[in-house]
């Protein structure tokens, strides 16, 4: 048993505090921007449609660009991609703060997602490469999970009281937040190694790099639009058909190519596949929630998004106190043993919706937003731990990045399916169609991890 009690070296407490810190702008910036969108969209005379492409170019970039990113961690050095991204994504944001037309904006918020592609697996495989697998590993991917899901379930919150103020200012607040983190990035983390000569270097796989970002961008606006041109047009069909021929073409030419972007053998590795696959269902299922939550809440009880946020805040603070624990946790029971609990933990949070009556009832809500706090905190690390365990140094960013983009994708994949199933309505009867998807998707989430004996047990402790 490794002693994790040992005091860490300060370079193991800088690396944290960067990844924790990028986690927590990329939680806050997504969530946030949500609740402007009223405000924006009656600005700039947007139409709804419109509107949410402040969202929907966000995850565009992001889901698409993320594999990318992760393998240029890996060959053109974490620190200096990290660096790079940050800076592009504080430029970025300024700019979409002053934007005064609404093309602009939305192409600010696609360049940030782009920019967070990078920054997000770079980040997590800077903790993946830093501390040992086994209980240093898994208690610094609590302390990180506190900061994501704290990014993320207090952006409702901030971003209403911010948004209060001005909506601007919410693209303003990522700013310092970018800076701060891009100083210590530059001062506390050690410099990459150095690049080896151009001679030896390996060839940019230029063919793999453009089908596969090419395919992912198709393919995820298909998702991201096809509640608006409809799941069964000509549209949503060609382009979901044509997002999958070019992601074919990129695994041609991965099979192919001498040194490819993206190995595919590591998409063998029957833990790390199951990771990537729950990883996207509860995800999905995550964002169907918040969905479904606020048009409850906002739509048909005309609850403002600062009360909705405070209405989540037991769920934030069920990941901040358990956060922090998820190392001695996972050491003591194992890997395995505390995801099973924490995606067990859906079933009765999702399953309560179903008491919801026309006006809201807290002895409802209440449980139900700590029991999803529950669920965060005990299944994100060990999905992360997981899925980036017993991969080599050189393909850490790789895994991180297949990781998070599952993530993504499978958020807004769940979003689109929860969307599609309550469009005939907002009512109360709508609304529980939807449930019935969340619970389908968190049955779902369970299944990869309990159909084969992985080797989580096995990490060491």
């Amino acid at each position: 048993m490794a002693d994790t009690s040992a005091r860490w070296p300060a370079q193991w407490w800088a690396a944290l505090s960067v990844a924790s810190g990028v986690i927590l702008l990329d939680g806050l910036d997504i969530s946030m921007i949500g609740v402007a969108l009223p405000e924006i969209q009656r600005v700039f005379g947007m139409s709804a449609a419109t509107a949410q492409w402040l969202v929907g170019a966000y995850i565009l970039a992001f889901g698409s660009f993320l594999l990318l990113g992760g393998r240029c961690a890996d060959l053109s050095g974490r620190r200096r991609v990290l660096v790079v991204a940050m800076a592009v994504f504080a430029v970025v944001s300024l700019t979409g703060a002053f934007a005064q037309d609404p093309v602009l904006l939305v192409a600010s918020r696609f360049v940030k997602g782009m920019a967070a592609a990078f920054t997000a697996p770079a980040a997590m495989s800077l903790l993946t490469t830093t501390f040992p697998e086994g209980p240093h590993r898994n208690r610094a991917f609590g302390i990180f999970n506190v900061f994501e899901a704290a990014g993320f379930s207090s952006g409702l919150l901030v971003g209403g009281l911010v948004a209060a103020a001005d909506w601007r200012a919410i693209f303003l607040l990522p700013v310092p937040i970018a800076l701060l983190i891009l100083i210590g990035a530059l001062r506390y983390l050690p410099k990459d190694p150095p690049r080896p000569a151009r001679a030896e270097r390996p060839r940019t796989d230029i063919g793999g790099a453009v089908t596969l970002v090419a395919g992912m961008l198709i393919l995820v606006f298909t998702v991201v639009s096809a509640e608006e041109a409809g799941w069964t047009s000509l549209r949503t069909a060609v382009s979901a058909a044509s997002g999958v021929l070019l992601l074919a073409g990129f695994v041609l030419v991965e099979r192919t190519v001498r040194e490819p972007l993206v190995r595919l053998g590591i998409l063998r590795d029957r833990t790390l596949l199951a990771a990537n696959i729950s990883s996207a269902l509860l995800y999905g299922a995550a964002m169907g929630f918040q969905f479904l939550l606020a048009l409850y809440l906002q739509n048909l009880n005309g609850w403002r998004p600062w009360q909705m946020g405070l209405l989540l805040l037991p769920a934030g603070l069920m990941v901040v106190v358990l956060g922090p624990r998820l190392g001695s946790l996972m050491n003591r029971f194992g890997v395995r043993a505390v995801l099973l609990a924490g995606m067990l933990a859906f079933l009765p949070c999702y399953g309560l919706l179903f008491l919801l009556g026309p006006d809201p009832d807290l002895w409802v809500l209440l449980p139900v937003s700590v029991l999803w706090g529950v669920g965060f905190a005990l299944a994100i690390a060990p999905l992360m731990v997981s899925g980036t365990s017993g991969v080599p140094d050189e393909e850490q960013g790789l895994a991180s990045g297949l990781l998070t983009s599952s993530l993504q994708v499978g958020g807004a994949i769940g979003l689109a399916v929860t969307t599609a199933t309550i469009s005939p309505g907002t009512e109360i009867s709508h609304l529980r169609s939807g449930v019935v998807v969340l619970l389908l998707l968190a049955v779902l989430t369970l299944l990869p991890q309990l159909s084969y004996r992985s080797r989580l047990s096995r990490l060491p402790s």
